[in-house]
């Protein structure tokens, strides 16, 4: 028998036309596992240290209000994608759903915009996964760029290794990796809040506006806040993998977004007491590391790195499966070639959509090295991905609303979860986006290049399969034409 097969048009959840069909691992996952990939998904280690130099640079002292008022919209596309799964747990996610509901193209760009911000984020988890492991040993090969590259290039083949080898491996290796970071994160936020030597004062206007300055700068904040928080989505591009996955994947996302608000803003309020802007301004990718020299000396800074290279190689992996499952379940609708359906005969995973991610994420992580230090390489990566967050995030955020209006007013309980949260996270993401857009120097050249024009190369598979007559790209809008519950059509139906 072939070493893999093609998945087929078949919707997920029906019996296939061939007793050799092979399906994704339905019910390899269950309730905690789907919360432990969506913490592992946002990197909490990894987006303190990474983006706490970002997101300073951008808005100063007004770092833990940019969390604090992105992390509510955010809940509210947690509770988006909680709503969406009731249309049926797809490994495409909002692909699948924006699709249905809005626009078979503009689901198509949600989509894409998983597939492109995971590929850019290949080399933005890499390059800190090769210093922090390099940085354990000697702080001079942690600054040399071809021990780095090196290290980081065979840190994300393992990942790779895990994430082609089975679903319920990975999940084993995310519970390790994840509660030893939360332990360690844990014990960072006790001591950074327990020692007497503050640089600042505790405010409560870290927390408001009055910091920011302007709406330009608010957006500016929030744009880096939305990359805290993004990856916890991962858990519903595994509901077809998970047990009950049409509640649980989203409920999983919901609890993900709650920890990691919770741990990104005690933890963002201790570096503003602890540590100068400036300090946290030049370390970007070793802000973590700094706090962990400060409240614990060598020992601390060392269980630090440990924590940061957990998360990164951790969020590696998770960011692995969202773009392989996407690719997955765009293949299986015929939006993009028939080999990235394919699935492992005993693995049940889409090797082959593993396999390209993974020689393009290496050929760009190398090539990262000729375009400048790790600092910049990490800065207009993580804004790039930022643009396309705001795009896919309020994609959903809109396709929730639009699917669930006809019950919103049914009770006090449907306005707020299918109405108000979702259209607050998907106005909210597409006000920053906007407003980042049109105050000048807020994105770089090309930070805008980077994020629109991956975007931009969906045009072409977008218009060949189209002309290829793809059920997909011809279905017709539901517009809020889905009954919900057990009114439910079967999956695929519209």
């Amino acid at each position: 028998m072939s070493a893999v097969s093609e998945a087929g048009p078949v919707k997920p959840g029906q019996p296939g036309d061939s007793e050799h069909e092979h399906k994704l691992d339905a019910g390899a996952l269950h309730w905690f596992d789907s919360i432990v990939m969506a913490i592992a998904g946002s990197a909490p280690a990894f987006s303190i240290s990474v983006s706490t130099g970002v997101i300073v640079s951008a808005v100063g002292f007004a770092s833990p209000a940019a969390l604090l008022w992105c992390g509510i919209p955010m809940l509210g596309i947690a509770i988006a994608y909680h709503q969406l799964n009731k249309l049926g747990a797809n490994a495409g996610a909002a692909y699948a759903w924006v699709g249905r509901v809005i626009h078979p193209y503009l689901g198509f760009m949600a989509g894409w915009a998983v597939v492109i911000s995971a590929t850019i984020f290949m080399v933005e988890g890499s390059l800190p996964a090769g210093t922090a492991t390099l940085s354990l040993f000697s702080a001079h090969l942690a600054g040399m760029k071809g021990w780095y590259t090196l290290v980081g290039a065979i840190w994300f083949l393992v990942m790779a290794f895990f994430v082609a080898r089975g679903v319920r491996i990975t999940a084993n290796a995310q519970w390790i990796m994840s509660s030893i970071e939360i332990l360690l994160l844990v014990l960072f936020i006790v001591l950074a809040f327990a020692h007497g030597h503050k640089l600042h004062s505790f405010s409560f206007s870290w927390l408001w506006f009055s910091h920011f300055g302007s709406a330009g700068k608010f957006a500016s904040g929030a744009l880096v806040a939305a990359f805290y928080y993004w990856g916890w989505d991962v858990s519903s591009n595994l509901g077809e993998e998970t047990h009950d996955g049409e509640d649980v994947a989203g409920a999983g996302g919901i609890i993900g977004v709650i920890v990691c608000f919770v741990l990104f803003e005690l933890f963002t309020i201790a570096m503003n007491m602890d540590l100068s802007q400036s300090a946290m301004v030049n370390q970007t990718g070793f802000n973590l590391q700094g706090l962990g020299q400060l409240v614990g000396n060598s020992v601390g800074a060392k269980l630090a790195i440990i924590a940061l290279m957990l998360s990164t190689i951790a969020t590696l992996e998770t960011t692995l499966i969202q773009v392989t499952r996407s690719l997955f379940s765009m293949s299986r609708e015929v939006t993009l070639p028939p080999a990235f359906g394919r699935l492992h005969t005993d693995w049940n995973t889409p090797v082959f959509a593993t396999g390209v991610i993974v020689a393009i994420s290496l050929v760009l992580f190398v090539t990262s090295n000729f375009v400048g230090g790790i600092g910049k390489v990490l800065t207009d990566g993580e804004y790039a991905i930022d643009i396309q967050i705001c795009i896919y995030y309020a994609l959903a955020g809109f396709a929730a609303v639009i699917a669930f209006h006809r019950y919103a007013l049914k009770s006090p309980k449907n306005l707020v979860l299918m109405f108000l949260f979702p259209l607050l996270g998907g106005g909210f993401m597409l006000y920053v986006l906007i407003e980042a857009l049109f105050t000048p120097g807020a994105l770089s050249s090309i930070e805008i290049i980077l994020g629109f024009g991956g975007m931009a190369l969906g045009v072409i598979p977008i218009a060949y399969y189209w002309m290829k007559g793809s059920a997909y790209l011809h279905q017709k809008p539901t517009l809020g034409r889905v009954p919900i519950g057990e009114e439910l059509p079967a999956e695929g139906t519209l």
